[in-house]
């Protein structure tokens, strides 16, 4: 039996900004956008790999939230504090620079960890945290 990743969710507040920063950005290819009402789910991953993430409405009415908590949501969201992912890059130096090029909010430069690896960080569009470490 072979058991292994196949989606992760990210939450998104702005459909169009995430999509633009997954694809444009990261690079990565859009492999389903669905849309209902004025809502977006949009599927991205890294060409050539199986995994994918979905990038998901932070908040979704009818899921027995209050306004109040969904505002409480989005705003430990923006913080970064709530979701995370981390990618792995082939140069990470580089990759960075790029992406820092082209607007990324910046958490934390390139920079060997006192635990072994070198890695990057930055938030997506919604605030989430994404880290990047160097493939090693």
């Amino acid at each position: 039996m072979t058991i292994s990743i196949h989606t992760s969710f990210l939450p998104h507040t702005d459909a169009e900004a995430s999509l633009a920063f997954y694809r444009d950005v990261l690079g990565f290819e859009v492999r389903l956008d669905v849309g209902y009402a004025d809502m977006r789910w949009i599927t991205v991953g890294a060409r050539g790999q199986d995994t994918a993430i979905v990038l998901h409405p932070a908040t979704v009415s009818g899921t027995g939230l209050t306004d109040e908590e969904s505002a409480v949501l989005e705003q430990i969201i923006a913080k970064g504090s709530y979701f995370a992912i981390n990618l792995q890059s082939s140069d990470l130096d580089a990759d960075f620079e790029r992406i820092a090029g082209l607007g990324a909010e910046v958490v934390q430069e390139p920079i060997d960890q006192d635990y072994g690896v070198r890695d990057a960080a930055f938030r997506d569009p919604a605030g989430n945290l994404i880290r990047m470490q160097q493939k090693g």
